[in-house]
C-alpha cells in the first residue's frame, strides 16, 4: 500500500492525476523540466522535483532519474500519465525492480500489446480480427518490409511498433516511394519513442476509428466502459472525440465490447487500457492496436459512465477489486471532447508558441475543462501543442453539440493562436451534425479556407442587401408631397360642393 504518488508527466494530464490523488487522500509529487518550472502541475503538487533540461530526452524520458526521485521523496508508486514513458515496458520493469508500484499494466502486457506487431499476432491467436498487414513478431529490415509490401497491397501505412499519436506513421501509395518513407518513419519513431522499429498495415478507406475503454483488476475482472468515436483526425492525430458513437447500435456495441475484453484477457491485462478498432461501412470491425495506458480522450467516457478512470487506475494498483461489473455500466447522455491546441488552423496548423496573456474558461452545466495553462504561462516548442481539453455533456447528442458550440464561443485564449476556430467550423458542419464522417473527413472533405470563403460570400450578400435597403429608405425620404392649393382636404371640398348644388 502507498500514500504518495510520483507523476512522471506534465501539463493537463499531470494536473488531472494530482486532483485524483488528492480526492483519494494521497500525496501527489510532481517532476518538471527547465521549461516547466512555472507549470500548473508544479504549483498544484505537494512536492516538485527538477528533472533536467527542457528537451524530453533529458528530462521526462529519463526513467532512471524519475525512479531515483521517487525513492528519495518516499513515493510508493509512479503514474506515467500518457506519452513519454507510459508505454515503455523497460521502464515499468525498472519501477517494479526498484520496489515501487507502476500504476499501469504489467510489463509483460506492455511488451505484448505495446509492440504493435506483437499485439497483432497475440490477438489473432485469440481469434480477434485484425487489419491485414505484416504478421509475426520481431523487427523487420527495410528489405523485408519492401519485399512483403506488394503482397499486402497498396495503399499502405507504415507504423511505429512502439508508437502512438501519429508519430512514426506514413502513408504509402506505391512501391517507389516506400524506401524513403520507411527511413523517415524510422527517424521520427526513434526521436519520439527511442525505438525505430516499424511495420506495415493495409490502409483501409471509408472507415471509422472506434475504441473501447478497458478496466481490469488483479482478481481476474475485466470490463469495458463503452466506446469512443475518434474518427475526426488530421495526420492520424485525433482532434475531436465523442461517446457514444453515432454509428454503433446496441448489438454492435455489445459484440465489439466482448472482443475488446477478449483481447485484454489474451495478455492477462491489468489496469486501464484501450482497444482500438477500424469499422467499415458494413459494420465489419478489425483490431487496430491497444494503447496500454490512459488515453487523452478518457474524459468523454467518464462523463457518460460516471466512473473516474484515474481513480480506478490507482485503486487497481493498490490491489482493490473493480467497483463495477459489466452489468452496472450504462451510458447516460452524450459527451464530446475538443482538443484545444496551440496551433494556427489558418496556416497549415503550424504550432504557435508564446506567453498566454489571458485565459477565460467556459463554465456552466455539463462543461468541463482539463488544462495545464494559466495567464502568464509560456507555451514552449519542446512538447506537443495540446494545452487543454474542452468536454461538454448533454442528455442527447444534439444538446451536447449546442453546448459545445456555446462553450467554444466563450473560450478565450490570448497570446498564442489556437485551433478553437477549427472546432467551431467542425461543430457547425452539416456532416458532423448528421454523424456522416470517417477518418478521412478532415483531410479530404473539410477545409478552413473553404469555410472562410463561404463566410466571405455570405458577408458580400449581407452587404448588398443592406445597401439595397438603405437605398430604398433614401428614395422614400426624397419623395416630396406638395401641399394642396386649397386650405382643406378634398373630402371637405366635395362635401361643400354637394351642399351648394342641392
Amino acid at each position: 500500500m502507498f500514500n504518495k504518488v510520483l507523476i512522471a508527466n506534465r501539463g493537463e494530464i499531470a494536473v488531472r492525476i494530482i486532483r485524483a490523488c488528492r480526492e483519494l487522500g494521497l500525496i501527489p509529487v510532481a517532476v518538471f523540466s527547465e521549461a516547466d518550472r512555472e507549470s500548473l502541475h508544479v504549483r498544484y503538487a505537494e512536492e516538485a522535483y527538477y528533472l533536467g533540461p527542457s528537451p524530453s530526452r533529458e528530462s521526462y524520458l529519463r526513467g532512471d532519474k524519475i525512479i531515483q526521485i521517487a525513492k528519495t521523496c518516499g513515493a510508493g508508486a509512479i503514474h506515467p500519465g500518457y506519452g513519454f514513458l507510459a508505454e515503455r515496458d523497460d521502464f515499468a520493469l525498472q519501477v517494479e525492480e526498484a520496489g515501487l508500484i507502476f500504476i499501469g499494466p504489467r510489463p509483460s502486457a506492455i511488451t505484448a500489446m505495446g509492440d504493435k506487431a506483437v499485439a497483432r499476432a497475440t490477438v489473432t491467436a485469440a481469434g480477434v480480427p485484425v487489419v491485414p498487414g505484416t504478421e509475426g513478431e520481431g523487427n523487420l529490415t527495410d528489405e523485408e518490409i519492401i519485399a512483403v509490401a506488394p503482397q499486402i497491397g497498396f495503399p499502405l501505412l507504415i507504423k511505429a511498433t512502439a508508437g502512438g499519436g501519429g508519430k512514426g506513421m506514413r502513408e504509402v501509395q506505391n512501391i517507389e516511394e516506400l524506401p524513403n518513407l520507411i527511413s523517415a518513419a524510422r527517424r521520427e519513431a526513434e526521436a519520439a519513442f527511442g525505438d525505430g522499429n516499424v511495420y506495415l498495415e493495409k490502409l483501409l478507406l471509408d472507415v471509422r476509428h472506434i475504441e473501447f475503454q478497458i478496466l481490469a483488476d488483479e482478481h481476474g475482472n475485466v470490463i469495458h466502459l463503452g466506446e469512443r468515436e475518434c474518427s475526426l483526425q488530421r495526420r492520424h492525430q485525433k482532434l475531436l472525440e465523442e461517446s457514444p458513437s453515432p454509428f454503433l447500435d446496441e448489438e454492435l456495441r455489445q459484440r465489439m465490447g466482448e472482443v475488446a475484453c477478449k483481447a485484454a484477457q489474451a495478455v492477462d491485462y491489468l489496469n486501464a487500457g484501450t482497444i482500438e478498432f477500424l469499422v467499415d461501412k458494413d459494420q465489419k470491425f478489425y483490431f487496430l492496436e491497444m494503447n496500454t495506458r490512459l488515453q487523452v480522450e478518457h474524459p468523454v467516457t467518464e462523463m457518460v459512465t460516471g466512473i473516474d478512470i484515474v481513480k480506478e487506475q490507482i485503486r487497481i494498483a493498490r490491489g482493490r477489486k473493480l467497483r463495477s461489473s459489466q452489468e452496472d455500466i450504462r451510458l447516460k447522455g452524450w459527451a464530446i471532447e475538443c482538443r484545444i491546441n496551440a496551433e494556427d488552423p489558418y496556416n497549415s496548423f503550424l504550432p504557435s508558441t508564446g506567453i498566454i496573456t489571458q485565459s477565460i474558461l467556459p463554465t456552466g452545466p455539463g462543461i468541463r475543462v482539463d488544462t495545464g495553462i494559466y495567464a502568464g504561462f509560456a507555451i514552449s516548442p519542446f512538447y506537443d501543442s495540446l494545452i487543454s481539453k474542452l468536454i461538454c455533456w448533454g442528455e442527447t447528442r444534439g444538446e451536447a453539440i449546442l453546448r459545445m458550440r456555446r462553450a467554444l464561443e466563450e473560450y478565450r485564449i490570448l497570446g498564442v493562436k489556437t485551433n478553437i476556430p477549427f472546432h467551431q467550423n467542425i461543430i457547425a458542419s452539416h456532416r458532423f451534425m448528421a454523424g456522416q464522417f470517417d477518418t478521412r473527413f478532415v483531410e479530404e472533405r473539410f477545409s478552413m479556407n473553404n469555410s472562410e470563403e463561404g463566410k466571405e460570400e455570405l458577408a458580400k450578400i449581407a452587404a448588398i442587401m443592406a445597401t439595397l435597403v438603405e437605398h430604398r429608405h433614401h428614395q422614400k425620404a426624397s419623395q416630396i408631397f406638395r401641399k394642396s392649393e386649397r386650405d382643406t382636404s378634398n373630402w371637405k371640398w366635395l362635401g361643400r360642393w354637394e351642399r351648394v348644388n342641392r
